[in-house]
């Protein structure tokens, strides 16, 4: 029988101009037949995974790593009155009734792309040495990656690291590998990712092709939560910080932009912040498969009913979409110290009444991810790259790390603040020490600093859980016991093996 394996595999075109699957034969079928026979078709398969990557998990993993946070509201609606569509996961209801994503996010079916490749290439006598090593750095790089956003949601996950035919994870009958053991596997695929580049610390693809400055900061990540969640310790807190120090000195090539809302500009792709990005544009691709507009985004009709400030100027947006992931109306005004901070205006947009003879805050909605409008039509098209990992990250990642090892994270945050505030900043009053909150801790800084900072790039929700249970409990809706994520019931019907993630037995599982 066919299966949808879900791959770009013979395509000649690049990764620029990739925007669907392919259904392909089984493994076996690709394997012996039809695929592996020239250098073109690695190279195709290797934009395949990463297409994957961008047009099918991009916004699960978004979810994952966002949606469960203070950042949106647990209501049933927002301000613009449209459903909550994701109510079970913005409200912290997750049951094996109500999982809000099925089939462990659908992430294995790109982890089983990535083993088939890792096999197939260090088989082959095909590729250039070079080629191979970079492909090979690339794909255990992802892998990791990809094993890391499982680690993080589910705990004990199953560990597949060979290519099956037709893989589903539900249909797989296996166990899952305990958390100790997946951590394992995640720092051995980082060190073979670091081995095959050797090297190499150069950017392919305007930086949307996995690379080693990936590399090392997912693996500062990685030891990051391995030190404070699984009892690494300082040591793990080390390699952490030794990890971004490399990244700093053997990339020149990468810094801060100057002002932060052009991180994010359509004309500014694969600016110098940018490490590893998900590479959209016109009429070839758009932000999470048009999930973006479909969730984030307001309707027009909703933005002519309302106000674009408390003098009752009008909007002039042309944006046209939905917004079923309303946001925590508070965030407007008590996340950013002050208006003086530009991540403010280019994060997020307020939104108005009008009540009698004045204008009454509303709302809000997000925008750092605008878009751009072609002429000729009537709506924006958002087509932004999205970023995974950038600059600012190294460096609130390392002021995390220096903190773990008794070194001062002075530098990183005031640099962050730094551009943040523009010819606005004053050290006497903004610098690390010196800022209101700035008493309450280390972690409470870097946890605010990182809001700010990463709003609406799928970061939040894990950075409360590496902090530990008890900011994830202070800052959002969550039970103590239901910090993971369930499984749904389809795949603990399908496969035997799995038994429900602790803490939502009560709800039906096994």
């Amino acid at each position: 029988m066919k299966h949808k394996i879900l791959t770009l595999a013979i395509m000649t075109s690049s990764l620029l101009t990739m925007s669907s699957c392919l259904d392909m034969t089984p493994v076996s079928s690709i394997t012996d037949e039809n695929m592996w026979t020239n250098e073109g078709q690695f190279t195709s398969f290797v934009n395949g995974v990463h297409s994957m990557l961008r047009d099918k998990d991009s916004q699960n993993l978004f979810i994952l790593g966002e949606l469960r946070s203070d950042i949106y509201s647990a209501s049933s609606s927002g301000w613009t009155t449209e459903s909550n569509k994701a109510e079970e996961i913005t409200a912290n209801l997750l049951s094996e009734q109500r999982p809000g994503l099925t089939n462990y996010a659908n992430l294995y079916t790109n982890i089983n792309q990535i083993n088939l490749f890792i096999k197939k290439t260090n088989e082959t006598s095909l590729l250039s040495p070079e080629d191979k090593a970079y492909y090979l750095g690339t794909m255990y790089g992802l892998r990791a990656f990809y094993y890391f956003h499982l680690l993080r949601s589910w705990g004990s996950v199953v560990w597949q690291e060979e290519p099956s035919m037709g893989f589903e994870i539900d249909n797989l009958s296996k166990p899952v590998t305990s958390e100790a053991e997946i951590m394992q596997n995640i720092k051995k695929d980082i060190t073979s990712s670091e081995n095959s580049f050797a090297d190499d610390y150069s950017f392919r693809s305007n930086r949307s092709i996995w690379s080693k400055p990936a590399t090392l900061i997912l693996k500062a990540e990685v030891y990051l939560w391995s030190s404070r969640q699984m009892n690494g310790g300082e040591a793990d807190a080390q390699t952490a910080l030794n990890a971004l120090n490399e990244l700093q000195s053997k990339t020149s090539e990468i810094g801060l932009e100057t002002n932060f809302a052009d991180v994010f500009d359509y004309e500014n792709k694969a600016n110098k912040e940018i490490i590893f990005t998900l590479h959209n544009d016109y009429k070839e691709s758009l932000l999470f498969n048009g999930g973006w507009r479909n969730n984030m985004v307001p309707q027009q009709n909703t933005l002519n009913s309302f106000y674009a400030s408390a003098t009752g100027e009008r909007f002039n947006l042309n944006f046209n979409g939905n917004v079923y992931y309303p946001l925590n109306v508070d965030i407007y005004h008590n996340v950013f110290n002050d208006d003086l901070d530009t991540r403010k205006e280019a994060t997020l947009k307020a939104a108005y009444e009008k009540q009698e003879n004045q204008y009454v805050y509303k709302g809000c909605f997000a925008y750092k991810f605008k878009g751009m409008t072609v002429e000729g039509d009537s709506y924006r098209t958002f087509a932004d790259d999205y970023p995974i990992y950038r600059y600012a990250d190294v460096l609130l990642l390392k002021a995390e790390a220096k903190a773990l090892t008794g070194g001062d994270p002075s530098s990183e945050i005031n640099d962050i603040r730094q551009r943040a505030y523009g010819n606005n900043y004053n050290a006497q009053t903004m610098a690390y020490g010196n800022m209101p909150g700035d008493s309450e801790g280390i972690n409470e800084v870097l946890l605010r600093e990182r809001l700010k900072e990463f709003m609406f790039e799928g970061k939040r929700w894990y950075d409360l859980r590496l902090a530990g249970d008890e900011y994830v409990l202070e800052h959002t809706t969550a039970e103590a016991t239901r910090l993971l994520w369930p499984i749904d019931k389809n795949t603990l019907t399908n496969n035997s093996a799995l038994k429900q993630t602790p803490g939502y037995e009560s709800s039906g599982g096994k």
